[in-house]
């Protein structure tokens, strides 16, 4: 990338600072990980299509407020949609393959989820595109992946059928015949976004060391798998399967969720903890010992019973008190209510508020984690369709004002 390209964020700061992005996708995942990296100073440009269809995730979700055509504007995509100049850009047009090329050639990563094939229908293979910029990083995000078993490649995925293929919803849950729980709100999504974001990141580095730019095929279903812990370990040497626990440890104890007077807490005691667990509401550490990771001896069953009872007759506050005192991790299970008023949220400054173009002025998560010496910060909020048509055709590309008119009029832009 030339490094006379103008920068477009208006002040320089984060660790990201001048790596510049471009993201095709929609819904979650990928844009995501595109928006994570403009929240510490990459200049990201994401792309919707002119037609008036935009990325879905605009209008699903509870709604905030409306824009300037009267369309809903969803509170995810408020929240998530920041620090971004948003264009439009027929990509199926030969117009738009070129406007497509031009722009490839002004930035370090581009990340885009469809299914495969998708781009090189539309005239764009990946060699086509590292011919435009050789030191680009691609990294396409999908469902089950660019490579694979046909049967699989063309099938269509979300959130939760990532979380299915990936094993997460076999584990999670509660045991049969309840049905398995998907991890809310998209987690699967979620998960797939920090993969791509940080292997985007690796093979940047790596272009940057030798000039070299690469393809990254992320399939979400693989992200989602990669996180089940010891599970696969497990089956191919012992033929044991996970299944669904609830919120209990298998192993273990205490680690679960638990009733109090008036409302929920969670609670883990493990190793040399639980030891203080026994002593915290009074039982005898040594007569217990084998309850620690033995749940289904007289000692697991009753030290279970007695604890649940222990905390169902004191309040949230109360237990929590008592077993942070004794160096015991618990807390309560904390809903939006209660973390918007609580003082460690607070003196973290954890929630902000924000400018947004759409809906005006709006409060929500800031950004984490923190930086010392090169923090992230929101310079932005989210902005209608097309924003920034003017300001990337234009002044990026170079394109005139009679060019602008004309791909308006075609519906290229």
């Amino acid at each position: 990338m030339s490094t006379e390209t103008p920068r477009l964020v208006p002040e320089a700061f984060g660790p990201l600072e001048g790596v510049r992005i471009l993201s095709t996708g929609t819904l979650i995942a990928q844009p995501f990980a595109a928006h994570l990296a403009g929240a510490f100073g990459a200049e990201v440009i994401q792309v919707e299509h002119p037609s008036g269809t935009c990325d879905p995730w605009r209008r699903l979700d509870f709604p905030v407020g409306h824009d300037a055509s009267g369309a809903p504007v969803a509170s995810s995509f408020v929240q998530e949609r920041r620090n971004a100049f948003y264009i439009t850009l027929d990509l199926g047009t030969p117009d738009g393959r070129d406007l497509f090329l031009r722009l490839v050639a002004t930035r370090d990563i581009w990340m885009e989820s469809s299914k495969p094939g998708t781009w090189s229908r539309w005239g764009l293979p990946d060699d086509v595109v590292l011919a435009a910029n050789p030191a680009l990083v691609i990294t396409h995000v999908s469902g089950y992946g660019q490579t694979g078993d046909p049967g699989y490649l063309g099938r269509a995925s979300y959130d939760m059928v990532g979380q299915a293929f990936g094993g997460l919803m076999f584990q999670t849950g509660f045991a049969d015949p309840d049905p398995p729980v998907r991890a809310a709100p998209y987690t699967g999504d979620y998960i797939t976004a920090l993969f791509a974001l940080w292997s985007s990141l690796a093979a940047y580095i790596h272009a940057g060391r030798t000039g070299q730019g690469q393809v990254v095929d992320l399939a979400q279903f693989e992200a989602v798998h990669s996180i089940l812990a010891g599970t696969m370990v497990q089956y191919f040497e012992s033929g044991t399967v996970r299944t669904r626990s609830g919120n209990k440890a298998p192993h273990f104890q205490p680690y679960d969720v638990f009733a109090a007077s008036d409302g929920w807490v969670v609670l883990g005691a493990v190793g040399p903890i639980f030891a203080r667990c026994c002593q915290a509401i009074g039982l005898d550490p040594d007569k217990y010992a084998a309850a620690a990771t033995d749940l289904t001896s007289a000692e697991g069953t009753e030290f279970d019973r007695y604890l649940r009872h222990w905390i169902s007759d004191r309040t949230v506050a109360a237990v929590v008190d008592t077993f942070n005192a004794a160096s015991i991790p618990c807390c309560p299970v904390m809903s939006s209510e209660a973390m918007a008023a609580d003082p460690h949220y607070q003196a973290r400054g954890i929630h902000t508020e924000w400018d947004d173009l759409q809906v005006g002025r709006v409060r929500g998560t800031g950004v984490a984690p923190k930086f010392s010496a090169t923090p992230g910060k929101i310079w932005r909020g989210s902005v209608p369709v097309g924003h920034d048509n003017t300001l990337i055709y234009r002044d990026l590309l170079g394109l005139s004002d009679g060019d602008l008119a004309d791909l308006r009029a075609r519906q290229v832009i």
